[in-house]
């Protein structure tokens, strides 16, 4: 039967570099997982093994940590741009180029008076603990003409421990859940969002200061929603984030219900006032929905997994 080729790209995956930036005695880290894929005119390397519109993914590799020296790395989103741009337009035929990046947060360690990391130690200065709270992402797509920038993060853990309450479903025959006026409410927040700068007549995103504000606006709503469902909540850290940024169009959240359940103490003789809980990890209710300025138009992918 014939066949043809569809779709296709290429590149080198998960390159690790660390940016250390020394300012005198102080120091500064930016460290990222950099993944580039290419696509363009390829067909005859398929098709033939011809190599010649090919150019080598160790060659993508070394321009990542090449770049990192050349143009240093203000942000993970500004360091996707200029090399999405230099595949673009330095190699014709490559036709578009995405850029996936995940950043790693590090934080100085206190001194040991528990004083601030800013009281100008020498020994904090260049001395870091791996924060692990969440992991940074962004994904960078170019094809010469317009660009697309869907940033988030994912593995933040948050929970309130009140203000929660789950009752009013429906009910069958195999329904067994009691409905909880006052439960705990944990996620691990996985959350993509879509700016709308799309063109370089735009004026660009101040990229760290928009992480840094959707992620406060999105734990503020969290915090300050009384929840009636986890979808509710996700719906307020949605539409927060885009009320309160402008440049910011879309944002698709993917929420697993950290269950807690009451844990029956009644069989040693003591009542469980809604303090003792088992912490189950799975099965776990999975939450997922995207919320969109008006008149805007989806283009986060469903399975952001894909991003």
């Amino acid at each position: 039967m014939p066949t043809i080729l569809g779709q296709n790209q290429y590149g080198k995956a998960e390159n690790r570099v660390v940016k250390i930036v020394r300012d005198g005695d102080t120091h500064h880290i930016k460290d990222l997982n950099v993944s580039v894929a290419l696509s363009g005119d390829m067909d005859d390397v398929h098709y033939s093994g011809s190599n010649a519109n090919v150019l080598p993914t160790d060659t993508t590799k070394n321009t990542v940590f090449a770049f990192a020296k050349e143009h240093g790395i203000e942000s993970a989103e500004q360091f996707g741009i200029h090399l999405a741009r230099h595949f673009v337009t330095s190699q014709e035929p490559i036709h578009r180029a995405r850029i996936r990046i995940e950043e790693y947060a590090w934080e100085r360690i206190a001194t040991s008076d528990g004083n601030s990391k800013f009281i100008g130690a020498d020994e904090v200065k260049h001395s870091f603990a791996r924060k692990g709270q969440e992991t940074r992402v962004t994904q960078i797509t170019y094809d010469g003409e317009s660009w697309e920038v869907v940033s988030g993060l994912k593995d933040l853990t948050v929970m309130n421990s009140t203000n929660s309450e789950f009752w009013g479903y429906v009910k069958d025959k195999y329904t067994t859940l009691k409905e909880a006026y006052d439960r705990i409410l944990a996620t691990d927040v996985s959350a993509r969002w879509r700016y709308n700068w799309t063109s370089d007549e735009q004026s660009m995103p101040n990229w760290e200061k928009s992480y840094e504000q959707a992620r406060k606006h999105m734990l503020q709503a969290f915090a300050e929603t009384y929840s009636l469902s986890l979808q509710q909540t996700l719906y307020q850290m949605g539409s927060r984030i885009i009320n309160s940024r402008s440049e910011i169009d879309e944002i698709r959240f993917s929420l697993p219900n950290n269950h807690h359940f009451l844990v029956d103490l009644e069989p040693f003789g003591l009542k469980n006032d809604n303090e003792v809980y088992f912490a189950a990890d799975r099965p776990y209710g999975l939450i997922e929905a995207t919320v969109l300025r008006d008149g805007v138009e989806p283009k986060i992918p469903v399975d952001m997994t894909n991003l």
